[in-house]
């Protein structure tokens, strides 16, 4: 695959994961937030379970330990990016949990550098904080209200984000399989989720039954789709690129929120959406730059 087919398939993920936002919008008035990520990914695994297992047989040989083991901390940074993201919404206010989420995109490449030793490209660093700007004028018209301790979960979030990320490419040079390791981080994610439901929600008698179509729609879209399309293009392009092409998650969300439940995209939000997409295609234009330089 080239990094231009790779790129197009984080751009067709961020749309999918945008309009995803509605149906999280609408499961939120008869499900609690843990059960919602338990059954979704649930779906996730279930829809991919066959063809992570076509994959797994035509390997010649099996995965080692270290490989589950990397496998098992890229299902931990799911489910803790979606459980630190979905409480501290509960505690904070919409339009501080929407800039601070956008803050993986600067994550990415220091944790990229953290962990494999490759300093970030000047570009990169100015796309991410471009866009970062963008999703602050896109979720606040740039007012954001006083920091509490719902921010810092969200913040702790994006960690977990930018983890992610960042391993996602290690995990695939070393076992060249994306469907096992989309498929690991579903069971992880819906089995931890579902224990804490347990533990900590109470979950209305009928509630999955209601919250059924929304459940199929997140759990195979958002999920099984687009979650296991980003793991095969992160394979072609570097951690730090693809965040930054992710974070037009945020543009097509608002632009679906506009069309599909009526809310207003106010003049500094599209502004903010025009920055946020002026970020992704820095980090797209600055390689080719960069190799006209070199040439010369």
């Amino acid at each position: 695959m080239s990094r231009l087919g790779a790129d197009g398939l984080l751009l067709i993920t961020a749309f999918l994961w945008g309009v995803t936002f509605v149906a999280q919008k609408y499961a939120t008035a008869t499900m609690p937030a843990l059960a919602f990520v338990a059954a979704r990914f649930a779906v996730s695994a279930a829809a991919l379970a066959p063809f992570a297992l076509w994959e797994f047989c035509r390997k010649p040989h099996a995965p080692g330990r270290d490989e589950w083991r990397l496998a098992l901390v890229i299902g931990l940074t799911l489910f803790f990016g979606t459980t630190l993201q979905q409480a501290g919404i509960e505690t904070t206010s919409a339009t501080n949990a929407g800039f601070l989420t956008a803050c993986y995109v600067v994550l990415t490449p220091f944790v990229v550098w953290a962990l494999a030793g490759g300093r970030p490209r000047a570009i990169v660093v100015g796309a991410g904080l471009v866009s970062l700007i963008g999703a602050w004028l896109l979720a606040s018209d740039g007012a954001l209200g006083p920091p509490n301790f719902g921010d810092a979960l969200v913040l702790l979030a994006d960690f977990a984000w930018a983890t992610g990320i960042a391993l996602t490419p290690i995990f695939l040079a070393r076992s060249g399989r994306p469907l096992l390791l989309a498929f690991v981080q579903y069971i992880v994610c819906a089995g931890l989720a579902a224990l804490c439901s347990v533990l900590f929600e109470s979950t209305p008698p009928g509630a999955i039954v209601a919250t059924a179509p929304t459940i199929l729609f997140a759990g195979v879209v958002s999920g099984a789709i687009a979650y296991t399309i980003q793991i095969f293009a992160q394979a072609h392009t570097p951690p730090a690129e693809a965040a930054l092409l992710l974070a037009l998650e945020s543009v097509f969300a608002a632009l679906a929120g506009a069309l599909l439940l009526g809310e207003r995209l106010t003049a500094i939000g599209a502004l903010g959406c025009a920055l946020i997409l002026a970020g992704a295609v820095a980090s797209e234009i600055g390689p080719l730059f960069g190799r006209k330089a070199a040439s010369a």
